[in-house]
């Protein structure tokens, strides 16, 4: 079978936005691959070793490939995308060069060659990503396996922004917490939130297909039972949940202050909705996305969450840092930890 692999050249700040151009456009997967020279200041506390470039990609540029069925007419993709890469400018985002070319490839040449590329690696210290083709023994017996199959859409999880989020849900997950996973894509975050002690999570994707592939890989992990996969995002969760009490003036009035031990124990032992897999307000939210979209929900995220709950969310490159600080104090928010690797950073904020 034939595919038309367009390739787009720019920078790692702007590879999201334009992954999700080129979804938008109607790839039917996309590639990433950021610049591999040892320049880099790179974590090696869990033992990854960096002994020579993975690529010539020069610092702080990316290559974006998406694919497109055979029929579709490639001109008038680049015609549609052209305007729109350059637009990110307009944003504060810099998409660098923003070459945009395109060829015809064979599905062989492109739809396995990756997966030689993926291989276990271990993200923190009681978790390892596994791809399923791949043998791999645990060291220990604390050392938790994600399985994963990404697929061509959803990526392998080993960018430095997953990395964050697992290493800061390892570090507050608490046994039988509830969480909710926004953007969930692949369904890493959840599994490891379960695997880490979570008694269930509720995973939220707005497309179609990464819904499908967060329940393709729970079911990889054995974990149907724990982790309940939707195609919502959090305001229609919320809106659906409290338009009775939204409409008397109460968001969960178990939550809120001055309510006795005795109806915050009531709350705490309500069985979860059986459609949600969770009971909100939860303790914990956790969100790997674009700081662009961050930002435009951290009132529903505080609401969503439980007194003194968690929010952990990164997919924010260094630039954007500021951007997502101001927002989440502004709804009320306390930061408790902000964490860095290479250009990504993540956060980690409080309900007060």
């Amino acid at each position: 079978m034939l595919w038309h692999e367009l390739t787009v050249h720019t920078t790692e700040e702007a590879q999201e936005m334009i992954s999700n151009l080129l979804y938008e456009a109607g790839a039917g997967g996309v590639s990433i691959e950021e610049s591999g020279t040892l320049n880099k200041i790179r974590d090696t506390r869990y033992g990854e070793l960096y002994d020579e470039p993975l690529n010539d990609i020069p610092e702080g540029e990316a290559v974006i490939k998406g694919y497109y069925a055979e029929a579709v007419l490639m001109d008038e993709i680049v015609a549609e995308l052209t305007p729109r890469v350059e637009e990110l400018r307009e944003f504060g985002i810099d998409p660098g060069k923003a070459l945009i070319s395109w060829k015809t490839v064979d599905e062989d040449e492109w739809a396995h060659a990756w997966k030689q590329y993926f291989k276990p690696l271990r993200v923190s210290e009681r978790l390892t990503i596994k791809p399923t083709w791949e043998d791999y023994t645990p060291e220990s017996a604390e050392e938790k396996i994600i399985e994963i199959d990404p697929g061509m859409a959803f990526g392998t999880g080993t960018h430095p922004t997953t990395a964050l989020c697992l290493r800061a849900l390892e570090q507050h997950v608490r046994s039988g917490d509830e969480v909710i996973d926004v953007g969930t894509g692949s369904g890493i975050l959840a599994v490891g939130a379960v695997l880490l002690g979570a008694k269930s999570v509720l995973a939220l994707d707005l497309d179609p297909v990464a819904v499908e592939s967060a329940r393709e890989n729970v079911a990889l992990n054995r974990l149907e039972q724990a982790i309940t996969v939707k195609e919502s995002d959090l305001l229609s969760l919320l809106g659906g949940e409290s338009a009775a009490d939204t409409a008397a003036g109460e968001m969960w009035p178990a939550a809120r202050p001055g309510h006795t031990l005795q109806q915050q124990a009531e709350r705490d032992a309500a069985p979860a909705d059986s459609s949600l897999g969770v009971t909100l307000p939860v303790r914990i939210v956790v969100a790997n996305i674009l700081a662009e979209i961050i930002v435009l929900f951290t009132d529903d995220v505080y609401r969503a969450l439980q007194p003194e709950g968690l929010y952990i969310t990164s997919g924010i490159y260094k630039d954007k840092e500021g951007l997502v600080a101001e927002a989440l104090k502004a709804s009320g928010f306390e930061i408790i930890e902000i964490t860095r690797e290479e250009d990504w950073v993540a956060f980690t904020a409080g309900k007060r």
